[in-house]
């Protein structure tokens, strides 16, 4: 059986804070968080690699580094509510569980949100609300929300999800015009019709799909 706590804290230690990484609270959530129980039965040794990894369903459990860039990116604090669109297995739910008060996630694959929604549930993760449905929309019904965090990659930012971030608010999201790349932004709401925008990198995630993102069978 391999030691799976020696070989969570070494990706934090290089993969995370190795990279630049240092908001004390994202590797501390990273550090609690068993990424083996949200990976593919059978890719369990490799959850601690440094890339993404297949979960099923055509969509992708994140890159370590990626998910604490974003997390750090998007200033999660204690007292957040925070919305997460395309929450795939839940392990980037789970980790920004440790950190915020509460985290609202959207996965439009029934067969992922269920089998997340379990996974998390078992694991103790009770500050976790899980929805099926199209992420463009947002979740209008728990909006506003403090932080924004999108896990795939669209050719605009959806207007709504803008619309549900709280004045102070951090958006975090991939945007490309092409569906395999994106440059991964960083907006802030600073006044109820203000955003400043900050350019975080080029990054490669799966298509947002829905009704603010791309149309399911458009190749962009």
């Amino acid at each position: 059986m391999p030691d799976f706590d020696s070989m969570r804290r070494h990706m934090v230690d290089t993969q995370v804070a190795g990279r630049g990484v240092s908001d004390r609270r994202v590797l501390d959530a990273m550090r609690q968080v068993p990424r083996e129980a949200f990976v593919e039965a059978g890719s369990e040794g490799l959850a601690y690699d440094d890339g993404p990894l297949p979960i099923g369903s055509g969509q992708t459990i994140s890159q370590p580094y990626v998910v604490a860039l974003m997390a750090e990116a998007a200033g999660i604090r204690p007292a957040d509510t925070v919305l997460e669109v395309g929450a795939g297995s839940g392990y980037a739910a789970a980790v920004m569980s440790r950190i915020a008060r509460h985290i609202y996630a959207i996965e439009r694959h029934a067969r992922l949100a269920e089998a997340a929604r379990e996974r998390l549930t078992r694991l103790g993760f009770d500050n976790v609300t899980m929805m099926v449905g199209d992420g463009t929309r947002g979740w209008p019904a728990m909006a506003p929300f403090d932080a924004i965090l999108v896990a795939a990659g669209g050719p605009d930012v959806p207007a709504a999800l803008k619309e549900q971030l709280a004045v102070g608010g951090r958006l975090v999201i991939p945007v490309g015009r092409t569906r395999n790349r994106q440059t991964l932004l960083k907006l802030v709401r600073t006044a109820p019709d203000a955003y400043e925008e900050d350019d975080l990198g080029p990054v490669m995630f799966v298509p947002l799909i829905g009704e603010q993102g791309w149309a399911r069978g458009d190749r962009g």
